[in-house]
């Protein structure tokens, strides 16, 4: 009898590969580690108060217990709230709001193929627009400080008998101050100031944040003196679209797209030569305004001070104000190597220069003019109308080259036809001029007393510029033009969310419908989409706020009178509505002003309420500052070489470790900036996790560049694996729409919200709709996990003996 064939021996279990690691990145708004971990007792990994990675207290070693963590990831919290809020005086960046704008469009360029100079002629353009707002809000100081102040109101009896402050500077009192130059070089402290504290500010987070630098040392040759090829500079080669073959990916040996270079998140250089620049240009605004009125009067009169040294000084103004522009325009951003070096001379001299170019205009304005008295205005109004005539020539231009580089690579999904950065350098000039009329207009009003300025009855004062009426004259028509498109939304919202009714109840058949219930989804629903039509709006105020303007601009000229004196004669209907736009347009510009400062001042008292203003800096200053240094500081040049830096030392010192990055929100923004950074070697060993992500929703249409259907491609295409959960519910997030044949399957969704209709044995009570937040409720995000970590590699064999039940890997949502 042959012997028995015995049996196949059962199959090795898998043998393990390493603990598996999910790093959770929170998203707007901010988070703490124990709601990010769902557990109070926590520990630091890494990093300081500002921002740091936490885990759970008995997951400290997870590394060493790998057999605890087959069904789920040790999980790692990423907490940067601190870069954008917790500190008080952080709410004050809220009036460099302009500044940030106009930093936004510099990003907003359309996707470029082999135009380079297309490309450096945009970032020029949009610096040059920065500038101006720098010199706005210089002047709009000078104007309150020398011609409403020093000028108007101490040169007037009236004015001054009301505010006895001014005393020492009043005519009437004939004293050392009184006369006219004397009274502008001490006022010139109030610009000069505000300068110096935006250059301190500057420094202070320049020093916080551009200049450090991450781990790897891959810095700029030496031997080049313009720093490495500027990804917007005058070398700059086009990388940002993808290639015949790659389609964009950033995998090894292929050209890594705008965010992976290694310069992208180390502005340094850039940033100290533009505050240099724009230090120098407000130091220079004051000392025109200072010096222009003395040589005018110098010019016109035969007096003590020889009208050579007014040239001289005007002279040496003109010079500074051409070498700042000349700076400006000379270079953009080095981000093909790391540029680690400084224009010390530069950055030194130009702010320097400026100063004592100001301490000259003081001193030659400070010569003893007996004869010379104040009426009427400084000749502010030249000024504020060349300002306003060369943004509005400038954006018009912003216009035209980006319309070209649009119609050179055409993307459907790009907003408003790839005028996006022009809209919103418009938008930024139009709030410049708006915050800094407000203070202007405010000002007049406070100092004429019962009169109003300009009018001519009983005012004190002649008021501030004539362009500053017609500019606020201008905005309750704006405002009723705005009304138009939004009760187009309305109507148009509301049709939406009938015709989604019978969707709603299909979804959740067979479950009885409920009137009141399927309403407030389908309500919600058709809200959440709104997000899609706010391109259109944005397009549609920047467009009225550019006809508009120049329209103020023509009135303000042609009749050189504000608008209610400019109507005179044209009939009771239209004086009456003069008069009551101009009247209405100064409130509004004041109020508008003044809720800036309220808003700033609660900030600083309100913990609350300084979180809301980080969710706008969250979003806001993602971008580094390559256009406007006095803008909020980047907080992504520390998020993105600290998340970077820890999936590189995680997966270095655990070799058959699987990392998942998670990010929610802004955090996937982040995760995916951070994924792009990683060594060619780590990327394939990485998967990626976003939820409620605004990658191709909001960056991807506004930022095609950066996050466009190339970029996103080839994120996919680097990394091992990627899933995107979105909901139909979810004003923020959306799919990324990874342009591939076959579909990549990276979208999951749209994920079912609120997941049961109605109350059912499993769940009695009502389920809430959940929108943007607390994805990690539904049962689909620990499918999407589970996936991810099957995809990166053989899990933990179970182990004999009884493991410790873990609970969900927390909450990264803010």
């Amino acid at each position: 009898m042959a012997p028995a064939t015995p049996p196949p021996s059962a199959p090795e279990p898998p043998r393990h590969t390493g603990t598996s690691l999910e790093l959770l990145v929170h998203g707007v708004g901010g988070a703490t580690p124990q709601e990010m971990l769902g557990d109070p007792r926590i520990v630091r990994v890494t990093g300081d108060e500002v921002a740091a990675v936490y885990r759970r207290t008995e997951d400290a070693d997870g590394e060493q217990r790998p057999e605890r963590y087959r069904d789920e990831p040790v999980a790692e919290a990423y907490c940067w709230s601190g870069l954008t809020s917790g500190n008080g005086s952080r709410a004050l960046w809220l009036l460099l709001l302009p500044f940030m704008v106009v930093n936004l469009a510099h990003w907003m360029r359309p996707t470029a193929t082999g135009s380079s100079h297309a490309v450096r002629l945009y970032g020029v353009l949009v610096r040059l627009v920065a500038l101006s707002l720098t010199v706005l809000l210089t002047a709009a100081a000078c104007e309150v400080a020398l011609d409403l102040l020093a000028w108007q109101c101490a040169g007037a009896d009236a004015c001054a008998e009301r505010r006895s402050w001014l005393g020492f500077l009043a005519e009437r009192q004939g004293g050392w101050w009184s006369q006219p130059g004397r009274r502008l070089a001490l006022a010139a402290v109030v610009p000069a100031a505000l300068v110096g504290l935006l250059w301190y500010l500057s420094n202070r987070t320049w020093s916080a944040y551009e200049s450090q630098r991450p781990l790897d040392g891959q810095d700029a040759d030496a031997d080049d003196a313009f720093g490495a090829a500027a990804g917007h500079g005058p070398n700059a080669p086009d990388l940002d679209a993808p290639g015949p073959d790659t389609g964009g990916a950033c995998e090894a040996g292929s050209v890594s797209p705008a965010l992976g270079r290694p310069g992208f998140w180390y502005g340094r250089r850039l940033v100290a030569r533009l505050r240099a620049a724009h230090t120098a240009a407000g130091f220079l605004t004051v000392a025109a305004a200072v010096a222009g009125a003395a040589a005018r009067y110098d010019r016109g009169a035969e007096g003590p001070v020889p009208r050579f040294i007014g040239a001289a000084v005007e002279g040496g103004i003109v010079v500074g104000a051409l070498v700042v522009v000349g700076v400006v325009c000379r270079r953009g951003r080095s981000e093909q190597t790391r540029d680690t070096r400084l224009d010390g001379a530069l950055i030194s001299w130009l702010p320097g220069s400026a100063l004592a170019l100001l301490a000259l205009a003081v001193l030659y304005a400070s010569w003893s003019r007996p004869d010379w008295q104040s009426s009427g205005t400084l000749p502010g109004e030249a000024t504020f109308r060349l300002l306003a005539v060369g943004q509005g020539i400038l954006v018009i231009a912003l216009a035209v080259v980006a319309r070209g580089l649009y119609r050179r690579t055409p993307e459907p999904r790009t907003v408003l036809h790839g005028l996006g950065g022009p809209v919103v350098a418009m938008l930024a000039c139009a709030l410049g001029g708006v915050m800094t009329g407000g203070v202007a207009q405010r000002v007049a009003d406070w100092l004429d007393g019962p009169g109003t300025p300009g009018m001519g009855r009983g005012a004190g004062i002649a008021g501030p510029p004539v362009l500053l009426s017609w500019q606020a004259s201008v905005i309750p028509l704006l405002l009723i033009l705005l009304l138009l498109p939004v009760l187009a939304l309305v109507v148009r919202t509301a049709r939406t969310a009938r015709r989604l009714g019978p969707v709603v109840e299909a979804e959740y058949a067979p479950e009885p419908p409920e009137a009141s219930r399927t309403r407030r989804i389908a309500r919600i629903r058709a809200t959440a989409a709104l997000t899609d039509s706010a391109p259109w709006i944005v397009g549609v105020v920047s467009a009225a706020t550019l006809l508009l303007g120049a329209g103020a601009i023509a009135g303000s000229w042609y009749s050189d009178r504000v608008p209610g004196r400019a109507a005179d004669g044209s009939g009771p209907l239209l004086e009456s509505l003069a008069d009551a736009a101009q009247s209405t347009g100064s409130w509004l510009i004041g109020f508008g002003f003044i809720l800036f400062v309220a808003g700033g001042r609660r900030a600083y008292k309100d913990a609350s309420a300084r979180r809301t203003i980080g969710i706008l800096w969250d979003v806001g200053t993602f971008w580094p500052r390559a256009a406007h240094p006095f803008a909020p500081p980047c907080y992504a040049e520390r998020a993105v070489p600290d998340l970077a830096s820890r999936m590189s030392a995680w997966t270095s010192t655990t070799p058959r470790g699987r990392l998942v990055i998670s990010g929610h929100s802004q955090g996937s923004v982040l995760a995916a900036s951070a994924v792009w950074q990683l060594p060619d070697a780590t990327r394939p060993r990485v998967a990626l996790l976003t939820y409620g992500s605004p990658l191709e929703r909001l960056y991807g249409r506004w930022f095609p560049a950066y996050f466009g259907p190339g970029p996103l491609l080839g994120l996919h295409r680097s990394v091992h694996c990627w899933r995107n959960l979105w909901r139909a519910t979810d004003p923020i997030g959306g799919p990324v729409r990874i342009a591939e044949d076959p579909d990549p399957g990276v979208d999951r969704g749209p994920l079912k919200d609120p997941l049961a209709y109605g109350r059912t044995p499993r769940l009695p009570l009502p389920e809430p709709i959940l929108g943007h937040s607390d994805y990690q409720a539904d049962p689909a995000f620990a499918d999407a996990r589970a996936d991810l970590l099957e995809e990166l590699g053989p899990r933990v064999p179970r182990q004999a003996e009884a493991r410790t039940q873990k609970g969900t890997s927390g909450r990264s949502s803010g």
